[in-house]
């Protein structure tokens, strides 16, 4: 497997981002165009756009939504634990500091690097992406959807 940092971090679902989206907004696309060349059936075209548009819409809020607020908590919980084991202090007294994408982001730090970064992301409020740019010694996270 590649070795994880900044630039590859980022995961695709392959059906899902390069077959199912591309094929549902090129039908969306070919619905929107027979509606402009068969004018008497134009209301049909649109409906089936919008049915098609609200399928897309929803394939990508459910499939993300529930993955993600699951990952999101298992995360948090592996940051509190990897930071207690590192530092034997209560990450949840930070936390409050912390926006939960400052969290993920700081999931990608090494156990040298992750206390430091802590503080550092609370006391001068880090970007996540300052706080990935920042890390010298990624931990990769391949699960992540």
């Amino acid at each position: 497997m590649e070795v994880q940092n900044y630039k590859n971090h980022v995961r695709y679902y392959i059906p899902h981002h390069f077959i199912f989206y591309p094929v549902v907004f090129f039908l969306i696309g070919l619905c929107i165009y027979f509606s402009t060349k068969y004018e008497d059936q134009q209301a049909i075209w649109i409906v089936i756009s919008i049915v098609l548009f609200l399928i897309a819409w929803l394939s990508y809020m459910l499939r993300q939504h529930y993955a993600l607020m699951n990952q999101d908590r298992i995360v948090r919980l592996e940051l509190r634990f990897r930071y207690y084991l590192l530092t034997k202090k209560r990450l949840e007294l930070i936390e409050p500091r912390l926006s939960l994408n400052q969290l993920l982001a700081l999931r990608f730090a090494s156990d040298e690097e992750l206390p430091e970064l802590v503080e550092e992301a609370a006391d001068i409020n880090l970007s996540p992406k300052e706080i990935k740019k920042s890390i010298k010694n990624w931990t990769p996270d391949y699960m992540r959807v």
